[in-house]
């Protein structure tokens, strides 16, 4: 049996677990396309500007896969790429306007919280005397971190489905995309930043092993020596790896998650196909 979100008062919010668990079923049941598709977009990315629109076009197909399984009107890749690709460049606008808006968040979230955590520390430090200072410069340096993560992560939390709608909705371009992640979002932010924080921890076993610790052994050898571009071929070849299998994860996220916002905050008749994904609730 189907579970139905038709009934605005039967509309539940899926709980974090809920949503990746429902991310991770989906993923397994799909790997294989999935993954064809995210190394494909990967191996876009070295091509300037119009591999980065593919890119951010092929990880908007992967969510509208996704989402038609999800509401039991699966497509076909080629289907589903035919509606995709006429919005390219929309894609491309998106992922810019998010990403150099996270950007512009960032800087602005470090600079007041060094410019705060320098005030506090002089004053402190003089409160409680010099002694102190390191102390309490280290305990709001950290303080501060968290605040700027969680900062970002709310805002993130607001954009996440950005792309989502770009590739489900019709009539919609893509500064209206990313409206429309800001408006379905604005009711859910804490449970959403829950659910990205989750499928971070999710994935990082898997990045640590092939992005981060080849990263580290750089940082040890000798620039321009033999070993140094042998381990540095070998990062590179494990981040393409690392982003290929994580990549098709957080697209099944986003379409989990853009399934269940518009079921709750629309009252939409739409059914969640049982196999991969019973026992939400």
């Amino acid at each position: 049996m189907s579970e139905n979100f038709g009934s605005p008062g039967q509309i539940q919010p899926l709980s974090v677990g809920n949503v990746v668990s429902a991310a991770v079923r989906l993923y397994r049941s799909h790997l294989k396309t999935y993954l064809k598709l995210a190394l494909i977009a990967h191996l876009w990315i070295i091509v300037p500007i119009y591999g980065w629109a593919k890119y951010a076009a092929i990880s908007g197909l992967i969510s509208r896969l996704a989402f038609g399984e999800l509401i039991y009107q699966p497509e076909s890749v080629q289907a589903a790429s035919s509606h995709v690709n006429l919005r390219l460049w929309s894609f491309l606008r998106v992922g810019f306007q998010v990403g150099i808006s996270i950007l512009l968040i960032y800087f602005g979230l470090a600079i007041a919280a060094g410019i705060l955590a320098g005030l506090l520390g002089v004053v402190l430090g003089r409160i409680f005397g010099a002694s102190t200072v390191v102390i309490v410069i280290t305990t709001l340096v950290i303080t501060f971190t968290i605040i700027v993560v969680l900062g970002l992560t709310w805002f993130y939390s607001r954009w996440v489905v950005a792309e989502v709608p770009l590739a489900v909705e019709e009539n919609i371009n893509g500064s209206e995309s990313v409206a429309r992640s800001w408006e379905l979002t604005k009711a859910s932010v804490l449970r959403i930043q829950g659910v990205v924080l989750v499928a971070f921890f999710v994935t990082l076993p898997l990045m640590f092993v092939l992005n981060y610790i080849p990263s580290l052994f750089l940082i040890k050898l000798e620039q321009g020596t033999i070993i140094y571009w042998i381990v540095y071929v070998i990062s590179l070849i494990g981040s393409l790896i690392g982003g290929v299998f994580v990549m098709p994860f957080w697209q099944a996220l986003k379409a989990v998650l853009y399934l269940d916002l518009r079921t709750r905050r629309e009252g939409l008749g739409l059914q969640l196909r049982e196999p991969p994904l019973q026992d939400f609730r």
